[in-house]
């Protein structure tokens, strides 16, 4: 590892925001500094909801104008969430912006689906979690909607591929993010030519995959002279941002259980190959790729979306309080009172989460909570106890006992949420880094660029970097109690 001061810029979009971050490796450390962030909402024209792509990459374009400012950068990378994208046509123009995960055109696709390819054979294959949002599920709704699009389009990219494809020109599909699609033969780690025959989706239009930590190429002459800088590297790190986010957990440990919180809670472990057989499919957990080859065996959780949404239906009706008013108000409230399914799906969808936890509670026999303190402690116990649930899954999928969980990403500063974790799983947590996907970015960004030998000395130096802390279980006969209560109300 060199001494030198190095830079990268790191581009990390969320759901709701997004940020450029440069990082810096020097005396064994990564330093990082945001110098641009903005906003990234969706866009509703009649009844579909789009992405708004173009102001996407116009938003890339102005954190690589911060970032020159600030003594430039020696190469880029861009991770966003899985499975949505956009199709080129053959001159390389975007046919459209790329519609979003949420929107409803896949409501019924997955028994669509099914009717062509059984869904134990086609977990078989893809060794992924059915989610409605999959990509697999999102093309077949072209498939029998929209059939002229896809006759239209010459490539498919997914996000961030799209984004590097604007940089450079070049057209490549990086592992991790097309794992998330339910397209991907998961052992042979190659496109399902059977998947895509019997769904009639055309594979000529799916680009070639490459590693995670790839350099896709250089930045083009007309961005360079556009934007008045260098040419940089444009890497295709781990793409998929809760990959990105594994890269940055501080173990050295070879088995470790992780949960990436944010609006959507991913909860796994890392493992060298897949675990596809009648318990996984049964446990409907998801393997998804790694950086470096490798397999991560998790499960998909709704998350923090639950009081983001909730905080939104409270500001609309004049009650305006901070995440930190939030927290305070449910530790006020009484514990163990009601629960929810998390990932019931009518909670899923934007809109009045309160009222919809409350139907639920009432639906369920429970006690209804009615206040604020009382709604925002029931979504964040029954996460803890989602997350029990989960871990059970996991470990009886991989046969091994894991007695420390690490939570990393923007929810581990709900301290009430991590000690929650600890409590319901009965399990020691490690909290941090809270900038987990930006730090797995820039680390690979490092390592493709020979700064960094390679993952597990990345860890050792995030390790070194952040600040963690520890929770210890409290409360475990309360909350085997209110475990018990919480598997009968599951969906």
């Amino acid at each position: 590892m060199s001494s030198e001061k190095k830079q990268v810029l790191a581009f990390d979009f969320g759901a709701s925001s997004g940020r450029a971050i440069l990082g810096t490796l020097e005396d064994g450390k990564i330093h990082m500094e945001e110098v641009y962030r903005f906003s990234n909402d969706p866009v509703i024209i009649g009844k579909t909801m789009y992405w708004d792509t173009l102001r996407q990459f116009f938003e890339i374009k102005q954190g690589i104008i911060k970032a020159k400012q600030k003594g430039g950068f020696e190469s880029l990378g861009i991770d966003t969430w899985g499975v949505d994208f956009g199709l080129l046509d053959e001159h390389g123009v975007l046919l459209e912006s790329a519609v979003h995960y949420r929107d409803d055109r896949t409501l019924g696709m997955q028994e669509e689906v099914f009717k062509a390819i059984p869904k134990d054979e086609l977990y078989d294959m893809t060794g992924n979690q059915f989610e409605n949002f999959n990509t697999v599920f999102q093309l077949y709704s072209l498939v029998q909607k929209r059939p002229w699009i896809l006759e239209r389009a010459d490539k498919l990219l997914l996000t961030p591929d799209l984004f590097n494809y604007f940089l450079t020109g070049e057209k490549k599909a990086e592992y991790t993010m097309s794992t998330t699609t339910q397209l991907m033969d998961a052992r042979n780690k190659v496109w399902s030519d059977k998947i895509m025959d019997a769904l009639q989706i055309p594979k000529e239009i799916f680009p070639e995959i490459v590693p995670s930590g790839t350099v896709v190429g250089n930045l083009s002459d007309d961005i360079c002279e556009e934007l008045g800088i260098k040419p940089a590297k444009v890497i295709a790190v781990a793409s998929h941002d809760t990959q990105s986010a594994v890269v940055a957990v501080p173990t050295q440990e070879e088995d470790f259980m992780f949960i990436s919180c944010g609006t959507w809670s991913l909860f796994g472990t890392e493992l060298k190959a897949p675990v596809i057989g009648e318990k996984s499919l049964e446990c409907n957990v998801s393997n998804e790729g790694g950086y470096g080859n490798t397999t991560t065996l998790l499960k998909n959780i709704i998350g923090l979306w639950l009081v983001q949404e909730s905080r939104r239906q409270w500001i609309r009706e004049g009650q305006e309080y901070s995440f930190g008013e939030l927290e305070q108000m449910a530790m006020k409230a009484e514990p163990f009172l009601s629960f929810i399914d998390p990932d019931a799906p009518e909670f899923v969808p934007a809109g009045n989460i309160p009222e919809r936890i409350r139907e639920f509670c009432r639906r369920t026999g429970q006690r209804v909570p009615e206040t604020i303190g009382e709604i925002v402690c029931c979504i964040n116990q029954s996460l803890a106890l989602k997350y029990r649930y989960a871990l059970e899954q996991i470990e009886s999928c991989t046969g091994k006992h894991y007695p420390t969980i690490h939570m990393i990403g923007g929810g581990i500063q709900s301290k009430l949420l991590c000690q929650m974790t600890a409590g319901a799983n009965g399990r020691k947590v490690i909290a941090g880094p809270v900038e987990a996907t930006a730090l797995g970015n820039i680390a690979v960004q490092f390592m493709s660029l020979g700064e960094i030998k390679d993952v597990n000395e990345a860890r050792r130096i995030i390790a070194d970097s952040e600040t963690t802390y520890e929770y210890i279980p409290q409360n475990e006969e309360k909350w085997n109690a209110a475990y018990e209560k919480f598997i009968t109300i599951l969906s």
